[in-house]
């Protein structure tokens, strides 16, 4: 009976469960927002239905119902809006819902909450907190955040826009990526070794040879290491060859072969000297090699060769006169004392008679020791 009431008079029935919701318009214009329940219409009202699971309004006749009817625009929606450098975290029921980006407009249907909303000022503060970026990567809502990582061991030298450096401790931060931008430098904090390999140098007699460098250092202050100069390694490298190349050019050949440890402690001030003020300390600086040209390198083997073909000389000269003296006393001492001349012919017997394989004594061995005392005379 109702529906033929209702088709009599231009009306129908339209029934909306605790889900849903509806906006009714009438000749282009917002009449009405529809709750829960049966509700009768005219057959040419326009029903725009909606799911509260959404939570959030995605009409897009949201200009036209804020105009036409701000009352109900205000019963059933929750408005939120940001500014040109604020981020909103909205919560609902307690549990993180979405984030709002700058100079945004959200609007959420008021029976889907309670909503909590947090704003953020990005230009205060462009990093965002611990527990909230970890809510936020759950929630996998991490288009507004920007994540770095520093190892352990580094830190990193972050700048706003390239402006205002601060150092970040190793572990894992998060900015938001609607202010600034950030960027991050990572500097490894820990001992190194920087090798400087085939430098070549003109000593002061006009010869060229290459050196291999090594230096320990570390840096002291990552800021100062970082915005001072490009590449702090790079200094590094420059200022061990500049050093070097200034000493060993001062020396000869032969002083710097003959003490190459001097070198390396009168050409580490500089480099020190230099590094440190740009946020770099420097500790063992070492000379490991020194490579001569081929040629040279013939040369001085040649030059080392007499060297020492000159000391074996002299020292068999030594040799052969500390001989002959030697065999002068022991004569001088057989000619005085005829007993230790008995012991020597003895010695030389006991030679003679290892050497053969039967040894015959006639007329006794004192015989024999006057047949070798005349082999002597």
């Amino acid at each position: 009976m109702l529906r033929i009431f209702d088709t009599l008079t231009g009306h129908r029935r339209l029934v909306l469960t605790e889900n849903d919701r509806a906006i009714l318009t009438r000749k282009g214009r917002t009449v009405d927002m529809l709750g829960a329940g049966e509700h009768r219409i005219k057959r040419d009202d326009v029903v725009e239905q909606h799911k509260l699971t959404s939570a959030i309004f995605s009409g897009g006749n949201v200009d036209a119902l804020l105009r036409d009817a701000p009352d109900l625009a205000a019963k059933h929606l929750v408005e939120l809006r940001t500014d040109a450098n604020e981020v909103a975290v909205v919560m609902r029921e307690g549990r993180l819902f979405t984030a709002l980006a700058p100079d945004s407009r959200m609007h959420l249907w008021a029976d889907a909450g309670p909503f909590d909303v947090t704003r953020h000022d990005v230009a205060a503060d462009v990093r965002v907190p611990d527990d909230l970026a970890k809510r936020l990567m759950r929630a996998r809502l991490t288009s507004l955040m920007t994540a770095a990582e520093v190892a352990e061991g580094h830190v990193g030298v972050m700048t706003l826009d390239g402006a205002n450096p601060t150092v970040l401790a190793s572990g894992a931060h998060m900015f938001w990526n609607a202010g600034a931008r950030v960027a991050v430098k990572h500097v490894d904090m820990r001992l190194r070794s920087h090798d400087v390999t085939g430098h070549e140098i003109l000593t002061r007699d006009r010869v060229t040879l290459r050196v291999n460098l090594a230096a320990d250092f570390r840096v002291v202050d990552p800021v100062t290491a970082v915005t001072k100069v490009r590449d702090f390694e790079e200094a590094l490298h420059r200022a061990l060859g500049l050093a070097f190349r200034r000493t060993l050019g001062a020396l000869t050949l032969d002083a710097l072969l003959a003490d190459k440890v001097a070198v390396d402690a009168e050409a580490a001030d500089a480099v020190r000297a230099e590094m440190a003020t740009l946020g770099v300390e420097v500790g063992a600086i070492a000379l490991k090699d020194v490579i001569l040209p081929g040629e040279m390198r013939d040369i001085l083997t040649a030059v080392v060769a007499a060297e020492k073909e000159a000391e074996a000389n002299v020292i068999r000269r030594r040799e052969e006169t500390n001989a002959t003296r030697s065999l002068l006393n022991t004569a001088k001492v057989m000619a005085e004392n005829p007993v230790m001349l008995r012991l020597k012919e003895l010695e030389a017997l006991e030679v003679i008679a290892g050497k053969v394989e039967r040894l015959t004594v006639h007329n006794g061995t004192a015989g024999l020791l006057g047949d070798v005392a005349k082999l002597r005379d």
